[in-house]
C-alpha cells in the first residue's frame, strides 16, 4: 500500500479562501524557488476564475511534507459545476472543509460535502479568516457539526479535527485562544501533520493488475489529449499495452505512449506510477472522462462516475442580427458552433447537446445559469458569435405528477430589508425554512423552484440597496408549484438603426432605464432599455436635434444622463423574456427581440390571441 501518499480535496464555498490557502501550502513546502515570481491564487489559472474570484475547473497540485507526497485537489465552489466536483472527489481519500469564520457553512459547502460523505471521505475542518472583525469561530464549528448531522455523516466523520487561522497570512492552529491572538507558530505545520496523520493512506494495491480511471482531460500541442486520473490498482508505465474500456461499452487494446507525474504546479515524465497516486497519460486519442484502462489479463471496468442530471436548458443559434460579424467574431457558422460544442462535450460531462429543431440551432442542457453562462462566456472570448434564448427548466413526470427542480436558497440581507426579500421570493413560489441573525445581517433560507430564480437577483439587489448576497444549490425535484410571475416591466425597443444620441436619450429618460450609452450603434428590434410600465415600447433613440438659426441654451453641457445598466452573459440570460434573444459577440452582449420588425411581432401577438 502507498503509505507515503495522501490524496486530499479542498472543499469551500465561493470566496471563503480555498485557493489562497493552497498558495500558502505551496509556499511553505518550498514548491516555488526563491527567484520565482508567483501571483496570488495560482490555482485559478483560468481567466474567468481570476476575474470572478471563484474556482470553476477542478485542478490538482502536489506538495511534499517530510517524505509524504500530498496530492491537493482543488474543487469548484459552485453547485453548477457539480460535474467537476463528482469526478475529482473520486480521486481523494479525505477532505479539508474550509469555512469562513464569519459566514459559516453555506449552500455550496453543503453540496460538495454531501458528495464527499457519499464517497466516505474523512474530513478536517478549517475555520479560515479568523482575523475578521465579525468572526464567530465557536458558533461556526457548532454549525458545521449540525451540518454533518443533517447530512447523515458516519461516526468517523464526526470526530473531525478543527483548525483556526488565516490562509492569506499562512498560519493555522488548533488552539482557538492562540488564534485570536494572531496564531501559534505562524505557519501551517500543524495542518500538514493533521493531513498526514488523520487522512488515510490510499488502500490501492500495486501488486494487483492495472486499473486506472479517467477523471479529467487536458490538452497539449505536443502530445495531444492527456487523460488525468488515479491509479486504483497496479502500476502504469510508458509503452505499456493496456485495455481501453470505454464508458460507452467499447473495448480495445492500446499502447500508453507516456506517463506524467505531478510535481508542484507542473508535471514531468515518469517511468512508472503506482496505485494510490494521481498521474496523466497520453497517446490514446479517443479516451474520454469515465473510461477505464486495465491490464489485458484482467480487463475490469471501474464503475462509471454518476453525474447529476441537467436541470436547465437553452437554445443556441447562429447570430442572424444586422450586426453579425461586425464585432471581430471569427466563428459565425453552425459548423463552427457544432465543432466547438463537440469539443466541449469531451471534457464537460455535465453538459448535454441536442438538435435545436433547425439546422442552425442547438439545445444545450446544463446544471444552471452559471454553468451554461461560463461556457457561453468562454466561447465569446474565443471569437464565437451566436444568439441564445431564455433559459428553461427541465421538468419530470413521476407517478403521473409533474415535478420541477427545486433549489435551496440562502439570502444574507440587512435586517430592515428582510421583509422585502421574503415578499419578492414569495411571488416566486419560495417556501421560507429558517431565519437567523448573523451579526448585522439576517440570513433567510428558502426552497424555491429553479425557474423562480431566473431574473430574481436584480430585484433582490434593488430592494436591499445592493447589500444582499444570494447563494443557491440544487435541492432535488419536487411537485410543480404553479405559475410564476414573469418579468414585471416591459422593454424599450429601438425603432431604427443608427447611433444613439444624447438628445434622444434626454427626451426619453422618463420612459425608463437605458441599457446603452450615448454613441452606441443600434439596430431595429434591439432592446435599448427597460420600460417603466409593463408593456413594450418602440422608441426612436437615434433621433437628432434639428439645426435652426435660433441660438440655443447650453443645456446639454449641464445635464447628465443616468449611467446605463450593463449586462454580462449570465445577467442577460436571467433578464430576457420568451420572445427575446441574447446576442453574444466577441465585443458585446446585446438584447434583442426574436422578431426584429414591429409588424412581425404584432402579427404573432394577434395569432396568439386568436388561438
Amino acid at each position: 500500500m502507498a503509505q507515503n501518499i495522501r490524496n486530499v480535496a479542498i472543499i469551500a464555498h465561493v470566496a471563503h479562501g480555498k485557493t489562497t490557502l493552497v498558495d500558502g501550502l505551496l509556499r511553505q513546502t518550498g514548491t516555488f524557488s526563491e527567484h520565482q515570481e508567483v501571483n496570488d491564487c495560482v490555482m485559478d489559472s483560468n481567466e474567468l476564475e481570476r476575474e470572478r474570484g471563484i474556482t470553476i475547473l477542478a485542478k490538482n497540485t502536489v506538495v511534499s511534507y517530510e517524505g509524504t507526497r500530498i496530492n491537493i485537489i482543488d474543487t469548484p465552489g459552485h453547485a453548477d459545476f457539480g460535474g467537476e466536483v463528482e469526478r475529482v472527489l473520486s480521486m481523494a481519500d479525505g477532505v479539508l472543509l474550509l469555512v469562513d469564520a464569519a459566514e459559516g457553512p453555506m449552500p455550496q459547502t453543503r453540496f460538495v460535502l454531501q458528495k464527499a460523505f457519499s464517497h466516505h471521505l474523512k474530513p478536517i475542518v478549517v475555520v479560515n479568516k479568523i482575523d475578521k472583525q465579525d468572526a464567530r469561530p465557536q458558533e461556526v464549528v457548532n454549525e458545521v457539526f449540525d451540518l454533518f448531522i443533517d447530512l447523515d455523516a458516519d461516526e468517523q466523520a464526526l470526530e473531525f479535527p478543527v483548525f483556526y487561522g488565516s490562509g492569506r497570512q499562512g498560519w493555522m492552529t488548533t488552539d482557538l485562544a492562540a488564534a485570536r491572538e494572531g496564531g501559534e507558530g505562524k505557519n501551517l505545520r500543524s495542518l500538514f501533520e493533521a493531513i498526514v496523520n488523520h487522512i488515510p493512506a490510499p488502500q490501492d494495491d500495486p501488486s494487483e493488475p492495472l486499473q486506472f480511471r479517467v477523471t479529467t482531460l487536458d490538452w497539449s500541442d505536443y502530445v495531444g489529449r492527456i487523460a488525468i486520473g488515479r491509479v486504483h490498482r497496479g502500476h502504469i508505465s510508458p509503452s505499456e499495452r493496456v485495455v481501453h474500456l470505454s464508458r460507452r461499452g467499447r473495448q480495445s487494446e492500446v499502447t500508453v505512449r507516456g506517463v506524467y507525474r505531478f510535481v508542484g504546479l507542473s508535471r514531468e515524465e515518469a517511468e512508472e506510477v503506482e496505485a494510490g497516486d494521481l498521474c496523466g497519460i497520453y497517446g490514446i486519442e479517443d479516451i474520454e472522462i469515465g473510461d477505464t484502462l486495465a491490464a489485458p489479463e484482467r480487463p475490469e471496468a471501474m464503475p462509471v462516475i454518476a453525474i447529476d442530471e441537467p436541470t436547465m436548458t437553452i437554445v443556441m443559434r447562429v447570430n442572424d442580427s444586422p450586426f453579425a460579424g461586425r464585432d471581430g467574431g471569427r466563428f459565425l457558422t453552425s459548423r463552427h458552433l457544432r465543432e466547438r460544442l463537440e469539443k466541449e462535450l469531451r471534457v464537460n460531462v455535465a453538459l448535454r447537446v441536442e438538435s435545436g429543431g433547425t439546422a442552425d440551432a442547438f439545445k444545450l442542457s446544463g446544471r444552471g445559469v452559471m454553468h451554461l453562462g461560463f461556457l457561453l462566456e468562454t466561447m465569446r472570448r474565443e471569437g464565437y458569435e451566436f444568439g441564445v434564448g431564455k433559459p428553461q427548466v427541465l421538468f419530470k413526470e413521476v407517478d403521473g405528477q409533474k415535478q420541477e427542480p427545486i433549489e435551496y436558497l440562502t439570502v444574507d440581507a440587512p435586517a430592515d430589508a428582510v421583509g422585502k426579500v421574503i415578499e419578492i421570493l414569495g411571488t416566486r413560489k419560495a417556501e421560507l425554512l429558517k431565519m437567523d441573525r448573523k451579526g448585522t445581517f439576517t440570513r433567510v433560507e428558502f426552497t424555491v423552484p429553479a425557474r423562480g430564480l431566473i431574473g430574481v437577483r436584480s430585484r433582490v439587489l434593488n430592494a436591499t440597496g445592493g447589500q444582499a448576497t444570494m447563494h443557491h444549490v440544487f435541492h432535488g425535484y419536487g411537485p410543480f408549484r404553479g405559475a410564476i410571475e414573469e418579468r414585471v416591466n416591459g422593454v424599450l425597443i429601438s425603432m431604427g438603426q443608427g447611433n444613439v444620441t444624447f438628445y434622444a436619450l434626454d427626451n426619453l429618460r422618463d420612459r425608463g432605464q437605458f441599457f446603452v450609452p450615448e454613441g452606441t450603434t443600434v439596430y431595429e428590434g434591439m432592446i435599448v432599455g427597460e420600460h417603466c410600465k409593463d408593456n413594450d415600447l418602440v422608441v426612436n433613440c437615434v433621433r437628432e436635434k434639428k439645426a435652426t438659426n435660433i441660438r440655443s441654451s447650453t443645456k446639454e453641457a449641464f445635464v447628465k444622463l443616468p449611467p446605463p445598466r450593463e449586462f454580462n452573459v449570465e445577467d442577460a440570460l436571467e433578464y430576457v423574456a420568451e420572445d427575446e434573444v441574447v446576442e453574444v459577440t466577441a465585443k458585446a452582449v446585446r438584447l434583442r427581440k426574436a422578431d426584429l420588425k414591429e409588424n412581425d411581432r404584432k402579427r404573432k401577438e394577434r395569432n396568439r390571441e386568436t388561438v
